[in-house]
């Protein structure tokens, strides 16, 4: 057995495959053009975004805990525990692309990645002892819609795999983290039998939601959490990440036109909480007089088919066209988002830009093409929910 590639193609006809055969083309050429100077003259400036990520997880003295990470994917959950102190171990991936992302970030951890990430291979007893914390976040797409929702049918559930982990190593503590639909009723019995039983003789477990806005993320995102104690006392001592901002929604006035953003200074704020900045703010782009959080950004590598667009719905997509962004055909880099002109005129992503918003910071690069990229930003934990995780769990072993 080994992990399989959460990308599943279409199943369509030749006449259709060939139809988004010469739209692929037609907006390779396009892109091309411009790029060379050809096409229409850029109408929006290179962006510098007011959002900074680390500002929103300031580096912490390094602890004692260790920790090791499986399905690392970009780093999020990495990146959040190695910046709240903690001493990371290893990373397993089976992306190549995401091990590469890692090794040129932090090339003193021990990654694993292709063929080496593949944990269904390993036999973890040789960390036993000197691991203390698990965490991961396996392939979503068996619970997610856009994954089809087949559960332990799907040959990508690896929750399994990351069991066999917790229970071969035994850390005094471990993290899970998914899509909320496996906690709907729909896949009640699926944990129950494959999460809640396996471990209950040797894990007292907690479970929460968390939502990114709650954390200063500018997305709409929300995730289900499952952390596991293998001593009870510190379950007992155990608090889940409180928020450490907000977000207001701006309405429309009665003209329907979007209001004001200085309406936010009419809003009585949460005490002590900071102000969650808008997709717009957090990107710096102009005031247009409106602002919201980003639709949740979809994974370039779930789906049907590799794709350089973080459109994720039909409402996902008026929502985008409200803040007068273009979600499709997300570029490399700024410079190249400023040059390939977008159809309807809006500002185009770049990946830089998509990794922000999901709380990545600027020095974050990832590795491979533009729908790799993209498939590690969206599969990821944000950081900076990640971040506050690491520290209630340091919280409780201090």
């Amino acid at each position: 057995m080994s992990t399989p590639s959460p990308h599943q193609g279409w199943n369509i006809t030749e006449v259709q495959r060939e139809i988004y055969r010469e739209r692929s083309k037609a907006s390779s050429r396009a892109k091309k053009q411009a790029l060379n100077g050809e096409g229409q003259k850029p109408i929006h400036p290179i962006n510098i975004p007011n959002l900074n990520p680390e500002k929103l997880m300031p580096q912490m003295p390094k602890n004692r805990w260790r920790t090791l990470s499986l399905f690392s994917g970009g780093g999020g959950l990495d990146l959040g525990f190695d910046r709240a102190g903690f001493t990371h171990i290893s990373s397993y991936d089976i992306l190549a692309e995401a091990g590469n992302t890692l090794c040129n970030l932090r090339p003193y951890w021990e990654i694993f990645s292709g063929e080496k990430g593949d944990v269904t291979k390993v036999d973890w007893r040789s960390y036993r002892g000197s691991i203390d914390i698990i965490h991961g976040g396996p392939p979503c797409q068996p619970f997610s819609i856009a994954g089809r929702q087949k559960g332990k049918e799907d040959n990508r559930d690896m929750f399994p795999e990351f069991l066999r982990a917790v229970l071969e190593i035994k850390p005094l503590i471990f993290v899970a983290e998914n899509v909320t639909a496996l906690v709907s009723k729909k896949f009640s019995k699926y944990v129950e039998e494959v999460i809640e039983s396996p471990l209950a003789p040797h894990y007292k477990l907690t479970k929460f939601l968390l939502n990114a806005p709650d954390f200063g993320i500018p997305q709409i995102r929300k995730r289900v959490f499952f952390v596991g104690f293998r001593d009870e006392k510190y379950l007992a001592k155990y608090q889940p990440p409180q928020p450490t901002h907000y977000w207001h929604h701006l309405p429309t006035n009665q003209s329907k036109q979007p209001v004001q953003l200085n309406l936010f200074d009419n809003y009585e704020t949460p005490e002590k909480l900071q102000r969650c900045m808008g997709t717009r703010e957090a990107l710096g782009l102009p005031n247009i007089g409106f602002d919201a959080l980003s639709p949740t950004l979809r994974s370039g590598l779930t789906g049907p088919r590799h794709t350089t667009s973080i459109l994720s719905s039909v409402s996902a997509q008026k929502a985008w066209e409200k803040l007068h962004i273009w979600p499709n055909g997300v570029a490399e880099n700024r410079e190249k988002a400023h040059l390939f002109v977008a159809k309807n005129s809006h500002f185009r992503l770049s990946v830089p830009d998509c990794g922000i918003l999901q709380g990545f910071p600027e020095s974050w690069q990832f590795s491979g093409a533009v729908y790799q990229a993209l498939g590690q930003i969206g599969n990821a934990v944000p950081p900076p929910m990640a971040y506050q995780i690491a520290l209630s769990i340091a919280q409780v072993l201090s």
